[in-house]
Order: structure tokens, then C-alpha cells, then sequence
């Protein structure tokens, strides 16, 4: 038998231009490129289990140079012997035979590092041939389990405590192992205010093990601005638009104030500020304070304040108790469809929200559920009447394949009450934000429903362009009226250097009626952050 060192040298003195790789066993036939490549192979084979490999026979025939090889035993299958206790851990015999040992060797590893072993060893002592096999025994080191005992905050530590509490109480205790690190890493995935500089790194010492989070303030105030173009009641061609302004975690405690302001083209105005404070007195309770106005030209003016306190169930969920007081005065004489009326009352909400990791869109999953009871009293009327409020939206992102998404969108609102209800206090949707291709809160009701499926395309990660149709079922006692509504359109979405820019082309009318080019609406928007 030749000797390698003299088979590289042959080889490498030929000049060749085809080479076969023989197994004689098999006799399985492998072409390669060169000399090289084929003393890399037969290398390969002796450091991969195969380790008596030897050489044959070299045989040239003019340009074609035949390798023939015999791999010899695979050194990887064995006879493995384990101790009763690890046999059970394994859900395995104490005795049985393997194929491949090192992939059984690390699937025991891996199964001890996820009970949070993260030191664990395997040792494998060779007890001999039997029948040329070999027969190895396999122990496990397993040392101390890991489990989480804290986490340290770099980077930017001025997040509040109840933040890091939090945190803490979800993970503190839990076993250290890839499946808890990862739900670290979601938990704090496209987080509102922070952002994670890089993954969560681990520092252990012979009693402790703490979880080092590298956290980077993310930059969260908002300018949202909005033209539309469209007809209004009238079919006259106007403008609309809205601001929306969020000052968020300007004190590190993750607070916001939000000031928004909207006209539509019926010459309603629209005025919200809210205010949110999640973590009063270092705790899990928070505060949310909202004044909301609306006028409607100068028929009649609405003020609603909403002061609210809530539960921090956990970072994505909140569950709250609020109430309501609200006022409506009808400014002209000559509007018999509205009263002045005052409204009071206590509710429930809660509020659900799990990040994207799409960073053009708003959320992956977006829940919130409210209910109110209200005690109304009307201009002119000694006794008040009870009524009752629901609301509902939820909104999901579903990943299709490739670059392709699908939004879905659910929104209801019931406003229920023993009495008639004045137009002035129905309830009021439509537009950019519900039923697009409507003018701002045109659509008045006691009960609205809609649904909506918008498929998205992604350019890369700094565009999508997005096609929609929505449905809507609309119920107003006071004008007996029940319409069936429609909605569609398209849209596209890019970031630039100010920020992201949106673009929607929009059409929708009740079912039955042909579509009119007139009723097209056109939004045009920018989101900055600051």
C-alpha cells in the first residue's frame, strides 16, 4: 500500500484532469476537482469516525486518475451503555445501539443544558470490541442548575424600577436555558421606548446567575400629520386633515402626553388630550387622564372627561377603571334633533398589544375591549336614564410567505339606552383611521360594526404597498335607518429621511348604489419621530 504522504506527491506531479474517488466497499464513485480536494476527502473521512481509513490503489489512465479507498469501520456506531437514573432521564433502555454517537452525545448535552445545566459535561470511557463494535460508556457531569437570580441594566438604566420588578417577577427563579432567554428577548422586542443594543448576555459566579440587559432610549415622541381631499355633503370638493403630536418618556418613566386635533370636511372639529403615567408610586398601577371636544360647526359642542386607573398585568397587558362625565349643548336653536344633555358613569376596559417585528407596522397583534354604564340626564328632564357602552377593536398581522402580509381589523361599538337617543350623543365613525373611504365621523349610529382585510407587500424594509376592502353593517334607530357599507382601496407606505410617509386612494358607499369616482377619497400623511 502506498503511503499518503507519497500518494500527495504522485498526484501532485501529475497533471491530470479528471480524478475518481472509489469506495471499494460500495464502490460508489465521487469526481472532484483536483488532487487537493481529494487528499482533503480522505481526511475528512479519517478525522469524521472513519479513522482506520486506508489507501487502495492509485490507477491513472491517461487524463483519468482513479482513487480507490476502503473507509473502514465507522467508529460512530456503537454499543452505549448508561446508569439506570440516566437512562430514565433519556426515556431510554441502559443498554441500546446508536449510529451515530456524537449526535447522541449532543442531544444529551442539549438536554440537560435546557433543565438549566448550562456546564454539564459527557464523558465517554471506551470498554472494548465486541463483535467489532465498540462498546463505550457515557456519564454526565451535570454540575449545578442554572436558574435566573437578576438582571443587571446597562446602557440606559434610567427605566423605572417597577419596569425591571416586572421583569424580575416574570423570570426571576425560571431555569436558565435558550427558551427563557428568548422570551427575554420578545418581552422587550420592539419595546415602545427602549430598544436591545444586543442580545441579553450572561455573567455566572458560583452562586448567582444575572442576566445583563444592554438597553438604548429609543427616540418616541410622534408628529402624525394628515391632509385628505374629498366632497363633503354637498359634493363639494374640500380639504380635512389632522395633527397628532405624542411626547412620550420625556422623564424616564415611560409617560406620554398626546395632543391631537382633527376638522373634517362637514366642519366638525375634533380636540383630544391624554395624558398616561403607567407606574404611580413605583408600583404596577398606572393613570390615564383623557379630555376629548367635539364641536360640530355650530350646531351643538361635546366634552367628555375620561379619568382612568389601571393594573399592569404585564408589559403587554393592562386592565382598567375608569369613568366618564360628559357634557353636549346644542349652539343652534334650530337643531330639534339634538338635546343638551349631561352623562355619568363607570366602566371597565382592557388593553392588550404585542410589538411587530415589522418595523413599518404598528403592531403584530392590537386588542382593547371596553364597557361603561352611564346615567344620562336630558335638558328639561327631573329623572335620569340609564344607558350602556361597548367597544371593541382588535387588529392582527399575519406573515403569508416571503415578503407578503395580511391586516385584519375588527372594530364595534354598541351605545344601548332605554330611551331615544338625540343625534348629538350617537356614535361616530368613519375615515382614515375606521371606514376609509368616508369622510371623518360622517356615519352616525347606536350600533356599528366593521371588518376589513388589507393585503401588504414589503420592499425591502423601508416600503409596503398594501391593497384593502372593508364591510361594514351600520344601525340608527332615530332615522330607521340600517344601511350595508363598502370600502376599498390602495395605498403606499415608505420611510424617509422626515420619517414615514403614507399615501391612500379610497372609495366607499352603501351597497347598491354604483360606484362614484366624486365619493374617491385621497390621504396623504407623515410620521415623524423626534
Amino acid at each position: 500500500m502506498l503511503s499518503l504522504f507519497f500518494f500527495c506527491c504522485v498526484l501532485a506531479n501529475a497533471q491530470q484532469k479528471e480524478f475518481w474517488l472509489i469506495d471499494v466497499k460500495t464502490e460508489q464513485k465521487k469526481q472532484v476537482k483536483d488532487s487537493l480536494t481529494a487528499v482533503k476527502f480522505l481526511d475528512s473521512l479519517s478525522q469524521n469516525s472513519y479513522y482506520l481509513t486506508e489507501l487502495k490503489n492509485v490507477a491513472v489512465n491517461g487524463n483519468k486518475t482513479e482513487i480507490f479507498y476502503d473507509k473502514g469501520k465507522n467508529f460512530n456506531e456503537a454499543t452505549v451503555k448508561v446508569s439506570d437514573s440516566l437512562a430514565r432521564t433519556l426515556n431510554t433502555k441502559p443498554q441500546f445501539f446508536t449510529k451515530n454517537l456524537d449526535s447522541l452525545k449532543r442531544v444529551i448535552n442539549r438536554n440537560f443544558i435546557d433543565k438549566g445545566y448550562a456546564f454539564s459535561r459527557i464523558k465517554t470511557r471506551f470498554l472494548g470490541m465486541n463483535k467489532g463494535v465498540p462498546e463505550v460508556e457515557i456519564n454526565v457531569n451535570k454540575g449545578n442548575q442554572r436558574k435566573i437570580n437578576a438582571f443587571v441594566i446597562k446602557g440606559y438604566e434610567k427605566v423605572p424600577k417597577r419596569f425591571v420588578k416586572n421583569l424580575e417577577k416574570e423570570f426571576q427563579g425560571k431555569i436558565y436555558d435558550d427558551r427563557n432567554l428568548v422570551q427575554i428577548n420578545q418581552s422587550l422586542q420592539n419595546h415602545p421606548f427602549i430598544t436591545l443594543e444586543r442580545p441579553p448576555q450572561t455573567l455566572f459566579t458560583k452562586d448567582s446567575t444575572q442576566v445583563f440587559l444592554f438597553l438604548q432610549k429609543k427616540k418616541s415622541n410622534t408628529f402624525d400629520g394628515v391632509i385628505g381631499f374629498g366632497n363633503d355633503k354637498t359634493d363639494k370638493f374640500t380639504f380635512n386633515g389632522s395633527l397628532n403630536v405624542n411626547f412620550r418618556n420625556m422623564f424616564n418613566g415611560f409617560e406620554s402626553i398626546n395632543i391631537f386635533w382633527q376638522r373634517n370636511p362637514d366642519k366638525g372639529h375634533t380636540f383630544d388630550l391624554q395624558s398616561d403615567i403607567p407606574y404611580l408610586f413605583k408600583s404596577n398601577l398606572g393613570t390615564n387622564i383623557n379630555v376629548n371636544i367635539y364641536r360640530q360647526d355650530s350646531t351643538f359642542a361635546t366634552v367628555k372627561f375620561l379619568p382612568s386607573v389601571y393594573y399592569h398585568i404585564n408589559n403587554r397587558q393592562k386592565l382598567g377603571l375608569r369613568g366618564t362625565f360628559e357634557s353636549s349643548t346644542v349652539l343652534d336653536s334650530l337643531y330639534v334633533q339634538g338635546s343638551d344633555f349631561t352623562k355619568k358613569g363607570i366602566g371597565v376596559w382592557y388593553d392588550f398589544s404585542e410589538p411587530s417585528e415589522v418595523e413599518l407596522f404598528m403592531y403584530r397583534t392590537k386588542l382593547r375591549a371596553e364597557y361603561d354604564v352611564l346615567s344620562v340626564l336630558y335638558a328639561g328632564e327631573e329623572s335620569s336614564s340609564a344607558q350602556s357602552r361597548y367597544y371593541f377593536y382588535g387588529e392582527r398581522n399575519f406573515h403569508i410567505k416571503g415578503n407578503n402580509y395580511l391586516n385584519l381589523k375588527a372594530e364595534g361599538a354598541l351605545l344601548n339606552s332605554k330611551t331615544e337617543l338625540t343625534s348629538n350623543e350617537l356614535l361616530r365613525f368613519g375615515g382614515w383611521n375606521s371606514l376609509r373611504g368616508f369622510n371623518e365621523n360622517s356615519l352616525l349610529g347606536d350600533y356599528y360594526a366593521l371588518g376589513g382585510a388589507e393585503y401588504r407587500y414589503l420592499i425591502g424594509n423601508q416600503a409596503f404597498f398594501d391593497v384593502f376592502g372593508q364591510y361594514a353593517q351600520l344601525n340608527n334607530k332615530t332615522l330607521a335607518q340600517k344601511p350595508k357599507l363598502y370600502s376599498f382601496g390602495l395605498g403606499f407606505n415608505f420611510f424617509l429621511p422626515i420619517g414615514l410617509m403614507s399615501f391612500q386612494i379610497s372609495n366607499g358607499n352603501e351597497f347598491g348604489n354604483p360606484v362614484k369616482f366624486g365619493d374617491t377619497k385621497i390621504h396623504w400623511g407623515i410620521l415623524t419621530k423626534f
